[in-house]
């Protein structure tokens, strides 16, 4: 049959069809996650005689993360971390001090942890879940990328654990550590970076 001999309803109906977007392109619903208040972030490295943890214990800011649930890889995930370079302690008020300068705090106040994606979409139903992603960190005024991989646990509390890490130098932002650390020596320029936020999940 002709199409202009169709139905005028059959050809109201096939625009409608036609124009409507198919399933496999269009994403499901966001996942949201709020970061709580418990979370912290932790640098940690060592020197010719000892080893060394700097932190910020209790990150207090309801931050909010958010996942695409696209099938798509690399899966987004958009979110922002910002903490208060003066909050670091490294449980020795020299070793403290000598970080914050380090760190250039008086400078640049704030470190900045920007999530960027996810390499596949984590399973939530599983107790414990490994990705990993690409993020930008943000120190003293300089800009970098790296992969961090995350570790996901469901907590007894329904809360979930997300931990990352990431291996870095100093000189990744073009900062130099003093030949002394709190009276200790050498002072290696590798560290560690180490996050842990507790999480709630939204519903959609």
């Amino acid at each position: 049959m002709p199409l202009k001999q169709l139905p005028v309803s059959f050809l109201i109906l096939l625009a409608f069809l036609t124009a409507m977007p198919s399933a496999a392109m269009q994403d499901r619903p966001l996942i949201k996650w709020v970061v709580m208040k418990g979370s912290s972030l932790a640098v940690n490295g060592n020197t010719n005689v000892n080893t060394f943890s700097c932190s910020i214990s209790d990150y207090n800011k309801a931050d909010t993360l958010a996942i695409s649930s696209s099938n798509a890889a690399p899966i987004s995930f958009n979110g922002r971390l910002s903490l208060d370079v003066h909050s670091f302690d490294c449980h020795h008020a020299i070793m403290t001090a000598d970080l914050r300068k380090i760190l250039k705090a008086k400078e640049y106040p704030k470190l900045y942890v920007r999530f960027l994606n996810l390499n596949k979409m984590p399973d939530l139903d599983q107790p414990q879940e490994t990705v990993k992603g690409l993020v930008e960190i943000e120190l003293a005024g300089v800009k970098k990328r790296f992969e961090v991989h995350y570790k996901l646990i469901k907590e007894n509390s329904g809360l979930l654990k997300l931990t990352g890490t990431r291996n870095m130098n100093f000189t990744d932002f073009n900062l130099v550590p003093p030949r002394k650390l709190g009276g200790m020596i050498q002072t290696n320029y590798r560290i560690t970076v180490e996050f842990n936020l507790r999480i709630k999940v939204l519903d959609n």
